[in-house]
C-alpha cells in the first residue's frame, strides 16, 4: 500500500522477535487469538494451514517462518492478524500484536538496504516513533502472485 506524503498513516505494529512492524490499519479486519489451525498437505512450509473464522476459511500464514526468522512456540500473546492481501483474508500469525499507532506519512523513510533478516521488497518503509523504529510491511510483496494463487485454492 502507498503512502500519501503530507497526510496521516494509521498503522496496526506487531512484534516478530525483537523488531516491531507495521501494516495500514485499512488492510486489517479483525486481531484473533490462536486457535485451531488445519493443516492442509503440501502447501509452502511457512502456509501453517487454514481456520474456520466466522464460516470463513482463511488461510494462515507464519510469517515468522516466512521470514526466515527462528520458530517460536504459540504463547497467550501470539496472535492471528487478519488481512486483506489483493482481495483475498489471510491469516498472519505474529508474536504480539502491540497497538494502533497514527503518524505523519512524512515521517516515513525509505526501507534501508537491509532490515533485520526480512527482504527488503517486503518493506515499504520505515518510521521512528517517539523512541521506536517500525518497519512498514507491504503485504502484496510478502506473497508472491503465484503464493495467492496458492492460498485461493485453498480459501475456495
Amino acid at each position: 500500500m502507498a503512502y500519501d506524503k503530507g497526510s496521516m498513516a494509521k498503522v496496526i505494529v506487531f512484534q516478530l522477535e525483537n523488531e516491531e512492524y507495521a501494516i495500514p490499519v485499512q488492510q486489517v479486519g479483525s486481531i484473533e487469538r490462536v486457535m485451531h489451525i488445519t493443516r492442509v498437505p503440501r502447501t509452502a512450509n511457512f502456509v501453517e494451514g487454514v481456520i474456520n473464522l466466522r464460516g470463513v476459511i482463511t488461510p494462515i500464514i507464519d510469517l515468522r517462518k516466512r521470514f526466515d526468522l527462528s520458530n517460536s512456540k504459540f504463547d497467550d500473546s501470539t496472535r492471528i492478524i487478519i488481512a486483506t492481501i489483493d482481495d483475498m483474508n489471510v491469516g498472519l500469525i505474529v508474536d504480539a500484536a502491540n497497538d494502533v499507532m497514527d503518524f505523519e506519512e512524512s515521517a516515513i523513510e525509505p526501507p534501508p538496504e537491509v532490515v533485520g533478516s526480512v527482504e527488503a521488497d517486503y518493506i515499504s518503509g520505515v518510521v521512528k516513533v517517539e523512541r521506536r523504529l517500525l518497519i512498514l510491511l507491504n503485504l502484496s510483496k510478502v506473497l508472491s502472485t503465484d503464493e495467492i494463487k496458492e492460498l485461493q485454492e485453498i480459501e475456495g
